[in-house]
């Protein structure tokens, strides 16, 4: 009777303590996660200069949060961001994008949330570069966070809007892939001028240490059964042959559709080969999303000589997203895409793509809707990046260099633009006209000086 007692009250109550069933969303998908509109979030802590002042130490400080009007006391809270932190601080400013952790002292969560961020729009005058991208993801049935806009307070005072982002963690595993869900692990470099070849999911040897920027970023705990099977995965992709037994193929695809449509050169694609998550299960791997503030091809570091020559990458070659150098040393694409079916089957997803998302009129009228949403906002916004004529400006720019790229891609998927490397030196094909767009628009770091 007292166990049947006890069930009883975590079934009624489940909700509250951050329990649900398995055929139901999350609590925090309809609440927080609600796209339609914006959302208000309070920060009550009890001396925010201080936090602000030891913000690039990235530590946690206590705080009460109260998001739509509802509290939550003894909320972990910290400053996030790698470059985007250290050139904040550099340039005077205190717009950190922030981490958000119900979790970190005591347990609780927010109706099954357990960690979200807060995402300052670090050169992103259009605010919507993660938006668009993620919502491009959930278009392509990817798992990727969940997002919605906010309107952020401290102690009562207007701080700005922001982009909160689900931080993949034990509630986002558990709303994509069950209770009963694999490893997650967010692979990163601590040097870029070391090899990082696990980072870049190659298979080098057997010995644990040498997937040691994967393994100690694991979510979760884990043993020496999961990281043997993350390396016999590595070793079967190695291989280009049987690649079922060792990816997720069909996602793996739809991933790389959109991170190649988007342009994000600070990525798995990219010279860093980080900003993605990985996946686990049962011995098969995904690549998940993350990272979309340099999306659009706004990573200078990154860019080729002539900067900034916004023809050069909306039409960005579908099939060679990368030079040779990196594309052999990028197997989870490179060994899929030589695949003469799994790559027919990646034209296929991107002609799905173009067609539903863009041509369809989908993706205009999403953004309409967006910049209609968050412009008295941004207008508001008393620590924003930008001038409210720069975020009309950002947000022309980022839908302009959307619909020329779907243009491009259906000229590269019909043969009309050149869609390797190789091609476009030829000299083969036909460009798409950029003449009209200014990648900068989209936001620089030259910005941060004004």
């Amino acid at each position: 009777m007292a166990a049947a007692l006890a069930v009883t009250i975590l079934f009624c109550n489940g909700a509250s303590l951050g329990i649900q069933s398995a055929s139901a969303a999350p609590g925090y998908e309809t609440r927080l996660f609600d796209k339609s509109r914006v959302h208000t979030i309070d920060i009550l802590i009890e001396d925010w200069e201080a936090f602000l002042q030891t913000a690039p130490e990235e530590e946690y400080t206590a705080c009460t949060l109260v998001i739509d009007g509802e509290a939550f006391s003894n909320v972990g809270l910290r400053a996030k961001g790698n470059n985007s932190r250290r050139l904040t601080e550099q340039y005077g400013l205190d717009r950190y994008s922030l981490k958000v952790e119900f979790d970190h002292y005591a347990h609780g969560s927010y109706y099954g949330l357990d960690k979200f961020s807060l995402d300052a729009s670090f050169q992103d005058n259009s605010y919507m570069k993660s938006w668009i991208a993620y919502d491009m993801m959930s278009y392509m049935d990817v798992p990727a966070p969940l997002c919605s806009y906010v309107w952020v307070r401290v102690n009562g005072a207007d701080w700005g809007l922001f982009l909160a982002i689900e931080e993949p963690e034990e509630a986002f595993a558990r709303r994509n892939f069950g209770v009963d869900h694999g490893q997650l692990y967010k692979p990163d470099y601590t040097s870029l001028q070391a090899e990082n070849a696990d980072i870049h999911l190659r298979y080098t040897d057997e010995r644990f240490a040498s997937y040691d920027n994967i393994f100690r970023n694991a979510k979760f705990g884990i043993d020496d059964a999961d990281r043997q099977r993350v390396i016999d995965a590595l070793r079967i992709l190695s291989t280009g042959e049987t690649l079922e037994r060792a990816i997720d193929v069909e996602e793996v695809l739809r991933y790389f559709t959109v991170q190649v449509f988007v342009v994000n050169l600070d990525s798995y694609l990219g010279k860093t080969g980080h900003n993605y998550f990985l996946y686990e299960q049962d011995g098969v791997l995904r690549i998940l999303p993350w990272d979309y503030n340099l999306a659009f091809a706004t990573y200078s570091l990154g860019m080729p000589n002539p900067i900034n020559d916004a023809a050069l990458y909306v039409n960005y070659p579908i099939d060679t997203p990368a030079d040779g150098a990196i594309m052999k040393n990028r197997p989870l694409y490179h060994n899929v895409m030589k695949n003469d079916r799994y790559f027919a089957r990646y034209h296929a997803l991107f002609d799905q793509l173009i067609a539903g998302y863009f041509e369809s009129g989908y993706f205009a009228d999403f953004v309409r809707r967006t910049q209609q949403m968050i412009a008295p906002y941004v207008a508001d916004d008393p620590t924003a990046f930008c001038s409210y004529d720069d975020f009309l400006k950002g947000a022309e720019t980022i839908t302009s260099f959307c619909l020329l790229r779907a243009q491009s891609v259906r000229g590269q998927l019909e043969g009309t633009v050149p869609s390797t490397i190789r091609e476009r030196e030829e000299g083969l094909g036909e460009w798409i006209d950029a003449s009209g767009l200014w990648l900068p628009d989209l936001g620089e770091i030259a910005d941060l000086k004004n």
